[in-house]
Protein backbone atom coordinates (compact mmCIF):
# COMPACT_ATOMS: atom_id res chain seq x y z
CA UNK A 1 0.00 0.00 0.00
CA UNK A 2 1.95 3.36 -1.19
CA UNK A 3 2.07 6.22 1.49
CA UNK A 4 -0.24 9.19 1.68
CA UNK A 5 0.36 12.15 0.05
CA UNK A 6 0.02 15.60 1.38
CA UNK A 7 -3.12 16.13 0.04
CA UNK A 8 -4.34 12.83 1.63
CA UNK A 9 -3.11 13.95 5.14
CA UNK A 10 -5.24 17.04 4.47
CA UNK A 11 -8.22 15.78 3.29
CA UNK A 12 -8.30 17.68 -0.39
CA UNK A 13 -7.61 16.27 -3.57
CA UNK A 14 -4.49 18.11 -5.96
CA UNK A 15 -6.68 20.70 -7.75
CA UNK A 16 -8.17 22.31 -4.37
CA UNK A 17 -7.51 25.92 -4.50
CA UNK A 18 -5.10 27.71 -2.23
CA UNK A 19 -7.72 28.47 0.20
CA UNK A 20 -9.18 25.38 0.29
CA UNK A 21 -5.55 24.21 1.43
CA UNK A 22 -5.48 26.40 4.37
CA UNK A 23 -9.00 25.89 5.37
CA UNK A 24 -8.02 21.89 5.67
CA UNK A 25 -4.96 22.72 7.92
CA UNK A 26 -6.46 24.94 10.10
CA UNK A 27 -9.72 22.55 10.79
CA UNK A 28 -7.47 19.49 11.08
CA UNK A 29 -5.25 21.41 13.54
CA UNK A 30 -8.17 22.69 15.58
CA UNK A 31 -9.38 18.91 15.61
CA UNK A 32 -5.87 17.42 16.98
CA UNK A 33 -5.93 20.50 19.28
CA UNK A 34 -3.37 19.18 22.56
CA UNK A 35 -2.07 16.27 19.83
CA UNK A 36 1.65 17.77 18.82
CA UNK A 37 2.44 14.53 16.67
CA UNK A 38 -0.57 14.89 14.57
CA UNK A 39 -0.46 18.87 14.42
CA UNK A 40 3.41 18.47 13.18
CA UNK A 41 2.43 16.16 10.44
CA UNK A 42 -0.22 18.22 9.20
CA UNK A 43 2.25 21.43 9.50
CA UNK A 44 4.60 19.19 7.21
CA UNK A 45 2.05 18.07 5.02
CA UNK A 46 0.75 22.09 4.41
CA UNK A 47 4.57 23.17 3.68
CA UNK A 48 5.12 20.03 1.42
CA UNK A 49 2.04 21.17 -0.49
CA UNK A 50 2.89 25.04 -0.40
CA UNK A 51 6.20 23.76 -1.60
CA UNK A 52 4.85 21.48 -4.44
CA UNK A 53 2.72 24.14 -5.91
CA UNK A 54 6.06 26.79 -6.07
CA UNK A 55 7.35 24.45 -8.22
CA UNK A 56 4.77 23.59 -10.55
CA UNK A 57 4.34 27.58 -11.09
CA UNK A 58 7.69 27.92 -11.60
CA UNK A 59 7.29 25.38 -13.95
CA UNK A 60 4.40 26.91 -15.87
CA UNK A 61 1.82 24.15 -14.74
CA UNK A 62 -0.27 26.54 -12.33
CA UNK A 63 -1.54 29.60 -14.22
CA UNK A 64 -0.67 32.24 -11.96
CA UNK A 65 -3.65 34.72 -11.25
CA UNK A 66 -4.14 38.32 -13.05
CA UNK A 67 -4.06 39.99 -9.99
CA UNK A 68 -0.83 38.68 -8.64
CA UNK A 69 0.96 38.67 -12.15
CA UNK A 70 -0.57 42.16 -13.00
CA UNK A 71 -1.28 44.36 -10.02
CA UNK A 72 -0.95 47.72 -12.00
CA UNK A 73 -4.53 46.63 -13.72
CA UNK A 74 -5.80 45.75 -10.67
CA UNK A 75 -4.68 49.26 -9.21
CA UNK A 76 -6.41 51.65 -12.18
CA UNK A 77 -9.51 49.29 -11.56
CA UNK A 78 -10.45 49.96 -8.19
CA UNK A 79 -10.89 54.06 -8.97
CA UNK A 80 -12.56 53.14 -12.05
CA UNK A 81 -14.74 50.97 -10.22
CA UNK A 82 -15.56 53.59 -7.48
CA UNK A 83 -15.94 56.07 -9.69
CA UNK A 84 -18.68 54.16 -11.54
CA UNK A 85 -20.24 53.29 -8.01
CA UNK A 86 -20.44 56.98 -7.39
CA UNK A 87 -22.34 57.90 -10.75
CA UNK A 88 -24.71 55.16 -9.80
CA UNK A 89 -25.44 56.71 -6.54
CA UNK A 90 -25.75 59.74 -7.98
CA UNK A 91 -29.85 60.52 -8.99
CA UNK A 92 -30.70 60.36 -12.92
CA UNK A 93 -32.09 63.62 -12.56
CA UNK A 94 -29.19 65.50 -10.47
CA UNK A 95 -26.46 64.18 -13.57
CA UNK A 96 -28.63 65.23 -16.19
CA UNK A 97 -28.70 68.76 -13.87
CA UNK A 98 -25.55 69.16 -13.21
CA UNK A 99 -22.26 70.29 -16.08
CA UNK A 100 -18.91 70.16 -15.65
CA UNK A 101 -17.79 72.75 -17.32
CA UNK A 102 -14.60 73.13 -18.85
CA UNK A 103 -12.08 75.78 -17.72
CA UNK A 104 -12.28 78.15 -20.99
CA UNK A 105 -16.31 78.19 -20.46
CA UNK A 106 -15.39 78.74 -16.63
CA UNK A 107 -13.63 81.73 -17.66
CA UNK A 108 -16.12 82.71 -20.21
CA UNK A 109 -18.98 83.02 -18.16
CA UNK A 110 -17.30 84.54 -15.57
CA UNK A 111 -15.92 87.42 -17.92
CA UNK A 112 -19.35 87.91 -18.63
CA UNK A 113 -20.84 88.29 -15.22
CA UNK A 114 -17.77 90.29 -13.65
CA UNK A 115 -18.31 92.66 -16.89
CA UNK A 116 -22.08 93.12 -15.73
CA UNK A 117 -21.53 93.48 -12.09
CA UNK A 118 -18.41 96.35 -12.37
CA UNK A 119 -20.32 98.14 -15.03
CA UNK A 120 -23.83 98.21 -12.43
CA UNK A 121 -21.42 99.81 -9.79
CA UNK A 122 -21.17 103.18 -12.47
CA UNK A 123 -24.98 102.93 -13.79
CA UNK A 124 -26.99 101.74 -10.95
CA UNK A 125 -29.80 99.99 -13.91
CA UNK A 126 -31.20 96.80 -12.25
CA UNK A 127 -33.28 96.15 -15.25
CA UNK A 128 -31.16 96.80 -17.88
CA UNK A 129 -28.41 94.20 -16.13
CA UNK A 130 -30.99 91.96 -15.44
CA UNK A 131 -32.18 91.71 -18.49
CA UNK A 132 -28.69 91.56 -20.11
CA UNK A 133 -27.51 88.61 -17.46
CA UNK A 134 -30.47 86.95 -18.22
CA UNK A 135 -29.58 87.04 -22.24
CA UNK A 136 -26.22 85.89 -21.51
CA UNK A 137 -27.32 83.38 -19.41
CA UNK A 138 -30.07 81.51 -21.75
CA UNK A 139 -27.59 81.99 -24.25
CA UNK A 140 -24.22 80.14 -22.27
CA UNK A 141 -26.48 77.53 -21.45
CA UNK A 142 -28.85 76.86 -24.85
CA UNK A 143 -24.52 76.43 -25.75
CA UNK A 144 -24.29 72.96 -24.36
CA UNK A 145 -27.40 71.16 -25.31
CA UNK A 146 -29.28 73.79 -27.55
CA UNK A 147 -32.50 73.66 -25.53
CA UNK A 148 -34.08 76.80 -25.60
CA UNK A 149 -36.57 76.01 -23.58
CA UNK A 150 -34.87 74.45 -20.50
CA UNK A 151 -32.27 77.39 -20.89
CA UNK A 152 -34.65 79.85 -20.17
CA UNK A 153 -36.45 77.90 -17.51
CA UNK A 154 -32.63 77.64 -15.71
CA UNK A 155 -31.96 81.19 -16.51
CA UNK A 156 -35.53 82.08 -14.38
CA UNK A 157 -34.62 80.75 -11.31
CA UNK A 158 -31.73 81.55 -10.96
CA UNK A 159 -32.40 85.19 -11.29
CA UNK A 160 -35.74 84.27 -9.03
CA UNK A 161 -33.25 82.51 -6.28
CA UNK A 162 -30.78 85.39 -7.17
CA UNK A 163 -33.90 87.94 -5.72
CA UNK A 164 -34.31 85.90 -3.32
CA UNK A 165 -31.45 85.52 -1.88
CA UNK A 166 -30.01 89.32 -2.38
CA UNK A 167 -33.50 90.09 -0.75
CA UNK A 168 -33.17 88.57 2.58
CA UNK A 169 -29.83 90.17 2.16
CA UNK A 170 -30.91 93.45 2.08
CA UNK A 171 -33.30 92.73 4.97
CA UNK A 172 -30.86 91.78 7.46
CA UNK A 173 -28.64 94.75 6.37
CA UNK A 174 -31.62 96.99 7.52
CA UNK A 175 -32.36 94.81 10.53
CA UNK A 176 -28.76 95.57 11.50
CA UNK A 177 -29.30 98.74 11.14
CA UNK A 178 -26.22 99.14 8.33
CA UNK A 179 -28.32 100.89 5.57
CA UNK A 180 -31.28 102.44 5.54
CA UNK A 181 -34.77 101.25 3.93
CA UNK A 182 -35.75 101.02 0.46
CA UNK A 183 -31.82 100.41 0.29
CA UNK A 184 -32.89 97.16 -2.63
CA UNK A 185 -31.52 97.07 -5.05
CA UNK A 186 -28.24 98.10 -4.65
CA UNK A 187 -24.73 97.08 -6.00
CA UNK A 188 -24.21 94.62 -3.59
CA UNK A 189 -27.70 93.12 -3.87
CA UNK A 190 -26.88 93.35 -7.88
CA UNK A 191 -23.62 91.66 -7.41
CA UNK A 192 -25.38 88.13 -5.69
CA UNK A 193 -27.73 88.46 -8.04
CA UNK A 194 -25.45 87.84 -10.73
CA UNK A 195 -23.29 85.63 -9.05
CA UNK A 196 -26.08 82.98 -8.64
CA UNK A 197 -27.27 83.75 -12.35
CA UNK A 198 -23.44 82.92 -12.84
CA UNK A 199 -23.10 79.46 -11.28
CA UNK A 200 -26.61 78.54 -13.25
CA UNK A 201 -25.73 79.27 -16.59
CA UNK A 202 -21.92 77.67 -15.72
CA UNK A 203 -22.99 74.83 -13.66
CA UNK A 204 -26.05 73.85 -14.64
CA UNK A 205 -27.14 72.40 -18.26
Amino acid sequence: MSEPTPYDKLGVNDEASFEEVRDARDRLLREYEGDESQQEMIEVAYDAILMDRLRARKEGKIAVPDRIRYPERLSTAIPAAIQNNTQRRTPSWMSRLLDTPSQKDIYISLGIFTGLGAVSFFIPAATTWLSFGLIASVYLLTRKENRFGRALLISLSGITIGVILAALTNQVLVLSRLVGDGFFPSSIQMLIILLVMWLHACFLR
